[in-house]
């Protein structure tokens, strides 16, 4: 799975240079190509060689893939001539012989026109939509088709799928008060116009942006976050990175036809609406004055540009749940983020012991992101915005309260500032080693706290899920390690341990011919815990696991294509500040299962698992309407339980139970 935007620690190495209108000559493709194949090889984290066969024949499925995602227009019998080029693709790259990416590109735009003739002669028949028969959406598993006859077949049930999606979204959405003047359009004729502007964007595409697939595809196989950006790509990193549009605030990626959501930015308004969750589906847009777009099939690079738009205007989403998969529709208005609204947030809980009765005072700190004015801190300005020293004064409010248990939210905390995370675990500890960073070298740099300081001393919990990433997972491993704090939460964090650096290819070029080559990203390091362990793939697991939601999601880094292996290193000497924390963790393990068991508010959730644990695992729908209509009364009913479980949680800690638990193992840990 490629994203188009990704929550990291970057490295910034260039000044990414803006897309200009150029004209490329085979000597700019060939030099190009060479190049970057050479700045991977040399500093990416991995060091793969690029020469052997297995890694060749990686580079070319994913460039086969990055075309046909969902392996409904390439057969094998296309891809047999290619075979023998497939295992030496990784030299010819290194070569600079890219001609291979424009002869299979050619055969791609044979296949969708082909696509195209069919749908229109399908779309123009008589469909039965009472045959019992199913379609599987995800296919990116599948063997590909035999034969270019055994395409037509796959080709009817999607097409079906499609017709039977927008029936669905027909028969769900409220019926105007009266006749709009704008004529809504058939089914049928929407999937013809989807297919009509990506067939012409697929036709007009390029050859600089074709290569681009494939030099992606080349830095995809190095690991799950290599891109390489094109030059119009490049000027879309280059916005994004510096916050000159405004759109809902999601990471969004390609994904079997469909434009998914990723990540939520803490703060943005898809975030704050509360009705737009990680792995939802956007299937059109609409904008304030009535233009729709269908998103369906649409390019990632594409689709944003009807997303985003002018700070203050209003777009409206069908949204296709990813939990359950019905349908609905969610208004927002665009929207530059205010750091305001992702920034630390606290409040105090008051619990009683159940023991001696005593009223204990939990301070509460939700840190969405490891959040910095990178701006002003290159000034030199020691008073720029970031999260330490937001949560500085929090705690030091939480002292002057005497609380008496402190708990970190970091659920949905996707990293950031790698010095912060650093500067934040300092908070804690009196000083010591908090991360250890390793390059493609093999030396490894200790970042240490060094203050000699601790902010506040007392009993620390710390709540992690899936969703907690990168700087999140430094920050909750380095407490954990040295027994400063206890761990609950998922079973895992997300797994994000690598280190992006942003790679502008112009300046290497400028010798031959001042052109636009586009940038890389790439991993240039990994991050290891102190006790040796990275905390890649696998993340890092808690002390107590709590039942939530976000626990039966396949969400982290082990889900994406090629990423980088759990690694070890050497342990470095630390602090262990509570000798006597795996009996008291024993102790709130305990009962904290007892108060789950006896939560009304926990056995709700718990009923809703069970119901997404039945959904999840589905990959097939049935294109028998009457079936399919039942099935999306399920799921419907299941999106709107768990959006009424959401809206609760982002209010009271109350209404959370994953959170309000944590709240009284926070307590208890007081009392031991």
């Amino acid at each position: 799975m490629k994203k188009f935007l990704v929550p990291v620690l970057f490295v910034l190495t260039a000044t990414v240079s803006a897309a200009q209108s150029q004209k490329y000559t085979s000597d700019d493709f060939r030099r190009i190509t060479a190049m970057t194949a050479r700045v991977l090889e040399r500093n990416h984290y991995s060091a793969r060689p690029q020469m052997t066969e297995s890694f060749s024949a990686q580079i070319f499925d994913n460039f086969i893939d990055a075309l046909d995602p969902e392996r409904l227009l390439f057969s094998a019998e296309d891809l047999a001539p290619y075979q023998s080029i497939r295992v030496r693709l990784g030299f010819m790259l290194s070569q600079g012989d890219c001609r291979v990416a424009f002869d299979i590109y050619n055969l791609y735009r044979t296949r969708y026109a082909e696509y195209r003739t069919f749908s229109q002669k399908f779309l123009a028949g008589k469909i039965d939509f009472t045959v019992d028969e199913n379609y599987t959406f995800d296919r990116s598993k599948l063997p590909r088709p035999k034969s270019k006859q055994e395409l037509a077949p796959l080709w009817r049930k999607k097409l079906k799928h499609q017709l039977l999606i927008y029936k669905l979204m027909e028969s769900s959405e409220p019926k105007p008060a009266k006749k709009s003047a704008i004529p809504v359009p058939s089914p049928s004729a929407r999937i013809l116009h989807i297919q009509r502007d990506l067939g012409n964007a697929i036709q007009k595409r390029e050859n600089i942006d074709i290569l681009g697939i494939l030099l992606n595809a080349l830095a995809s196989s190095y690991g799950a976050h290599s891109n390489y950006n094109a030059p119009k790509a490049t000027e879309d990193f280059d916005i994004h990175m510096n916050l000159s549009l405004s759109g809902i605030g999601a990471t969004l990626t390609s994904d079997n036809g469909y434009i998914k959501i990723v990540e939520l930015v803490p703060g943005g308004p898809a975030a704050r609406s509360g009705k737009i969750k990680v792995n939802d589906r956007l299937l059109r847009v609409t904008q304030e004055n009535g233009e729709s777009t269908d998103l369906i099939d649409m390019p990632v690079s594409q689709a944003v540009t009807f997303i985003r738009g002018e700070k203050g205007t209003k777009l409206t989403l069908d949204v296709l749940s990813g939990e359950a998969g019905s349908t609905t529709k969610v208004t927002l208005t665009r929207d530059k983020i205010n750091l305001e609204d992702s920034a630390a947030k606290s409040e105090i809980k008051t619990v009683k012991d159940s023991k001696s009765g005593k009223t204990l005072k939990v301070g509460i700190i939700n840190l969405p992101s490891f959040y910095m004015n990178f701006e002003e801190a290159a000034r030199g300005n020691a008073n720029a915005r970031r999260a330490s020293t937001d949560i500085k004064k929090i705690l030091e409010k939480f002292n002057r309260e005497k609380v008496d248990s402190v708990l970190i939210d970091l659920r949905r905390n996707g990293g950031g500032s790698l010095p912060d995370a650093v500067k934040l675990a300092g908070l804690f500890i009196k000083q010591g080693p908090v991360v250890q960073v390793r390059g493609n070298r093999g030396r490894a740099e200790v970042l240490s706290d060094t203050d000699g300081k601790i902010t506040y001393s007392g009993p620390l919990v710390i709540l992690t899920s899936k969703l907690s990433a990168s700087a999140a997972e430094i920050f909750s491993a380095a407490l954990r390690d040295s027994r400063r704090a206890v761990m609950v939460g998922d079973s895992r964090t997300f797994g994000k341990s690598t280190v992006l650096n942003v790679h502008d290819l112009t300046p290497y070029n400028a010798f031959f011919k001042r052109i636009n080559a586009g940038s890389l990203i790439f991993e240039s390091a990994m991050f290891f815990r102190i006790n040796g362990n990275s905390v890649q793939q696998l993340g890092v697991s808690p002390d107590i696991l709590l039942p939530s939601l976000t626990e039966e999601m396949e969400i982290g880094e082990m889900f994406f294509d090629n990423h980088l292996p759990w690694d070890t290193t050497k342990a470095v000497k630390y602090t262990i500040y509570d000798n006597d924390m795996v009996r008291k963790i024993a102790i709130l393990r305990k009962s904290s299962a007892n108060r789950i068991k006896a939560s009304k508010e926990y056995a709700k959730l718990l009923k809703y698992i069970a119901i997404y644990r039945k959904m999840r695992g589905r990959k097939t729908v049935s294109l028998n309407e009457e079936k399919r209509r039942k099935e999306y009364a399920e799921e419907k009913l299941m999106q709107e339980k768990n959006e009424e479980t959401l809206d609760k949680s982002k209010s009271k800690s109350d209404n959370d139970p994953v959170l309000n638990e944590a709240i009284n193992i926070a307590a208890e840990l007081s009392t031991l």
